[in-house]
């Protein structure tokens, strides 16, 4: 089979560079909106009997699910003889579970339309859930973000700092992290008690010492800011820390995300290519680091048949 790659609008950036690693051309497709705003997917060379990869992350709007969908059934009727569908976000992830009555478990919605219009198998990054593998019945390649992030913080003088947790959620992903930089670990326990005759009250605590320390925040996903800039003003009223690095593999930035990440105690903000960002949302805090290495080594070996876990050895 010869490896092809094929890469939806959103994941036209990340594509080029994954591409470029490997030494290939990005496959040539036509992908554009007619006047009334349904999608148009054309795969303009064959691709039978091929190992097709389709690179498109699937943040809001839908429509970036619905393109993944078009091109992965454009595939599967061209007689592509395996299909992954490369995410590098996976939209939807945070509804993972029903936790209150008549509410769609909508991310594994999003994983049963991805099997139905073709994937044979899912490569994807930092799922806010790792239990949403589970909602699949082909196989998923789940990769992790922190080994760029380490590389790029081991140039800074990291004495000082500790590794925290925003939530008790993230606890696995944040110990890892703070292993692989040799950095002390603290974690943010939120949780909402109630009290007779009240809806409940949001209750903050520290697990750990940052006194007179700098603090790296890590978490998997920034969308509004608003927990970050939670953790830090709790942090600033009760620790005192220096400086506050923020890390994130996956740049949502909705709203007034960038405004509420501004304040000064942030030095700096670090994300991923997993999402595109347009020039309006970068500021000078924010240093994009690539995944593409990461995701063309792993396209690599799943073409050649080789494991994938060694990759995080």
């Amino acid at each position: 089979m010869a490896l092809k790659v094929i890469a939806g609008r959103q994941g036209l950036s990340l594509a080029e560079k994954i591409c470029q690693i490997l030494k290939i051309d990005p496959w040539p497709t036509t992908i554009e909106n007619f006047s009334d705003g349904e999608i148009s997917v054309k795969i303009e060379k064959s691709v039978r009997g091929d190992d097709v990869f389709v690179i498109q992350p699937t943040p809001p709007p839908a429509d970036n699910i619905l393109e993944l969908l078009l091109l992965l059934d454009a595939l599967k009727r061209a007689s592509a003889e395996r299909i992954t569908a490369v995410i590098p976000y996976f939209g939807y992830g945070r509804q993972d579970r029903k936790d209150e009555p008549r509410v769609p478990i909508s991310a594994k919605l999003h994983a049963d339309l991805l099997e139905t219009a073709g994937a044979q198998r899912v490569l994807t990054m930092e799922l806010h859930a790792e239990q949403i593998q589970g909602f699949f019945n082909i196989p998923v390649d789940h990769l992790y973000s922190a080994s760029v992030f380490v590389e790029r913080l081991k140039k800074e003088d990291l004495t000082d700092y500790v590794v925290v947790s925003p939530d008790t959620g993230g606890v696995k992903r944040t110990r890892a992290f703070a292993q692989r930089l040799g950095r002390p670990m603290a974690i943010i326990d939120k949780r909402r008690e109630k009290f007779p005759g009240s809806k409940g009250v949001e209750v903050m605590n520290l697990i750990g010492d940052v006194r007179n320390k700098s603090c790296i925040i890590f978490d998997d996903i920034i969308s509004t800011g608003k927990t970050i800039i939670e953790v830090v003003q709790f942090l600033q009223k009760n620790s005192r820390p220096k400086e506050i690095i923020v890390c994130a593999a996956h740049a949502v930035f909705a709203q007034d995300c960038l405004e509420r990440l501004s304040v000064e105690k942030i030095k700096k903000i670090f994300v991923t290519d997993t999402i595109t960002l347009p020039p309006e949302k970068i500021n000078d805090k924010i240093e994009i680091l690539s995944v593409a290495p990461i995701f063309a080594e792993a396209i690599r070996r799943i073409h050649k048949g080789m494991s994938v876990t060694s990759l995080f050895k």
